[in-house]
Order: structure tokens, then C-alpha cells, then sequence
């Protein structure tokens, strides 16, 4: 069955830069629209960009101009260039993904830790 194994989280400080890594499992990557969520402390989870099978991206706005969404279907990865970092983008991050004609999976892993701070 497909999973999705988030990595690259960590302690950066304001003005800094991460990546992220989502290695899925299974032969049907090429298929899915893939997405990055996260949710902050106390805070509900949130979209923060999606990228899907013919390489269209969308983001939120509160990171336009400063993630990169990106996949590499040879390697199952998706991946999130994070730059001009902000407190405010301190939270779990969270992938996910749905298949032609399908629906993102209802449960979720357990992500990966990004805290800005000085």
C-alpha cells in the first residue's frame, strides 16, 4: 500500500533555509497530485502547496515567493525548498497525496518538525 515518509525538518532561524523530503512508496506516483500541510501548535492543519501529475503548482499565499514545490518521479520524492524563513512557519509538516480520480488518504503520518527561531 502507498505511504509517504516526510524528512528534513529542524531548527533554522529567521531568514534561514530547509528542505523537505516525501519518499513514497509504490509504482503510482507519476499519477497523484501531491500536496505539503502543516499545522501549528495549538492550530488546525493547512494547506501550504500542491503540486499534481502534469507538474502544475499552487500555493498559499501567506508562502508564495518563498517554497518551492517540486517532484522527481524516477525517485518517488517530492520536495519542499523552504526560504526566507519565518517564526510564523513554525509547525509539523505533513505530505499527502491522491491519485487520479481519488482523494487524499484519511490518515495522516507523523510528519516532520520545522521550528524558526532565534
Amino acid at each position: 500500500q502507498v505511504q509517504f515518509v516526510e524528512s528534513g525538518g529542524g531548527l533554522v532561524q529567521p531568514g534561514g533555509s530547509l528542505r523537505l523530503s516525501c519518499a513514497v512508496s509504490g509504482p503510482t506516483f507519476s499519477t497523484y497530485t501531491m500536496g505539503w500541510y502543516r499545522q501549528p501548535p495549538g492550530k488546525e492543519r493547512e494547506r501550504v502547496a500542491t503540486i499534481n501529475n502534469g507538474g502544475s503548482t499552487n500555493y498559499a499565499d501567506s508562502v508564495k515567493g518563498r517554497f518551492t514545490i517540486s517532484r522527481d518521479n524516477a525517485k518517488n520524492t517530492v520536495y519542499l525548498q523552504m526560504t526566507s524563513l519565518k517564526p510564523e512557519d513554525t509547525a509539523v509538516y505533513y505530505c499527502n497525496g491522491a491519485p487520479l480520480y481519488g482523494s487524499l488518504r484519511t490518515t495522516w503520518g507523523q510528519g516532520t518538525q520545522v521550528t524558526v527561531s532565534s
